[in-house]
Order: C-alpha cells, then sequence, then structure tokens
C-alpha cells in the first residue's frame, strides 16, 4: 500500500482511537484493529489502493467521532443486555436518546414503564406500613372523578375511598414485576434491532 494511503488510515484510526477512551483499552484496540482490517479489504477490493480510493471507503464509514459514538452505544447496549439491569438499560437508551428520534421515544416509554411498574410495587408494600392510607384511592371533584395511587404519605382527600383494599399487594407486586419485566424484554429487542441497522464493520 502507498505510504500516503496508508498514512491517511492511520491518522483516521488515530482520532478514532482517541474517541474510544471511554471503552475499555482491550475493546478499543480491537475495534481499531477490526476497522484497519476492512478498511483494507475494502480498498483491496476496489482495484488498484490509491488515496482516493482510501478517501472513497473513509468516507462511507463516517467520521472517527460518528463512528466511535456508534460504537461507544453498542458497547453499553451489550453490557445492558448482559446484566438486564433497569439502570444499566436507562444509561443506554439515555446515550441513544442522542443519537436519534427512536432512541428518545424508546427512551421516553422504558422511563413510564419502570415508574409504572415500581410505584406500584413500592404501593404495595407500603400498604403494610400504611394500611388506612396507600392504596389505589377514587375521588371526586363535582363532576370529575379521579384515581390516584397513594403511597400512604399525607392523608387521602376527604370523600375518597380506597378501590382494592389489601387487594392492592398481590396486584401491585405482580402487575409491577410484569411491567418492570416486560419494559425490560421490550427495550432490549428495540436495542437489538437498532444495533442490526448500525452494521458496524466487523471481522
Amino acid at each position: 500500500m502507498p505510504p500516503d494511503a496508508q498514512q491517511k488510515i492511520e491518522s483516521y484510526l488515530s482520532r478514532l482511537r482517541q474517541q474510544l477512551r471511554g471503552l475499555h483499552a482491550e475493546d478499543a484496540r480491537e475495534i481499531v484493529e477490526e476497522l484497519r482490517s476492512h478498511i483494507t479489504d475494502k480498498v483491496a477490493a476496489s482495484g488498484e489502493v490509491t488515496p482516493a480510493g482510501v478517501d472513497t471507503a473513509l468516507a462511507l464509514l463516517g467520521t472517527p467521532e460518528e463512528l466511535a459514538s456508534q460504537y461507544t452505544t453498542d458497547d453499553l447496549f451489550t453490557r445492558a443486555e448482559v446484566s438486564r439491569s433497569p439502570l444499566r438499560i436507562l444509561e443506554s437508551l439515555f446515550r441513544w436518546a442522542s443519537l436519534s428520534v427512536a432512541g428518545f421515544l424508546v427512551l421516553l416509554t422504558s422511563i413510564v414503564g419502570y415508574f409504572l411498574g415500581g410505584a406500584l410495587m413500592w404501593c404495595a408494600v407500603l400498604k403494610l406500613i400504611h394500611p388506612q392510607t396507600a392504596g389505589l384511592w377514587v375521588f371526586s371533584h363535582g363532576d370529575d372523578t379521579e384515581i390516584s395511587l397513594r403511597l400512604g404519605f399525607g392523608s387521602p382527600p376527604v370523600g375518597s375511598r380506597d378501590v382494592l383494599g389489601w387487594w392492592i399487594v398481590p396486584l401491585g407486586l405482580v402487575v409491577g414485576c410484569g411491567l418492570v419485566l416486560l419494559t425490560t424484554h421490550l427495550a432490549l429487542w428495540c436495542t437489538r434491532q437498532y444495533r442490526k441497522s448500525l452494521a458496524l464493520p466487523r471481522r
């Protein structure tokens, strides 16, 4: 390969390596090596190796900053899928949300799902501590009827009633856990589809 063409590749990979500082050193090294092999194969497949051919191959990859952001996001998704921790999943979704509208929508849906699931489970647990005030309450404001999931802090409004009573304990735990599991499954499925769409260069 001509020295000027090789220099273009090394300059690109050097910029990429700097942007991958948030990853483990071994992971960053593997990514750089994968890309070096990928770029070399692409340029060689086009025939004669020239600086112009290298420029074309690099342009198809995008800037080092854009590519590093995709690899970093992919790494977060991988860690989230292994741990299945809602916190790790939300961390990866926050990163995705900064890159696309689809990521923002998945993040918003996940936050709502985890919040509702967590609130139901907390309500079930706090019913044991605050049996007179925690639960699913209904109260009226004139012609309007409101439903409120209360965690037991403060007194319920005058004229309100606890709809489920002690049933909030099993229902809150079952439905709450179900919502958390469903949200986790949906979020991971969406991230897997996004990772497939990235089609990051790999050996």
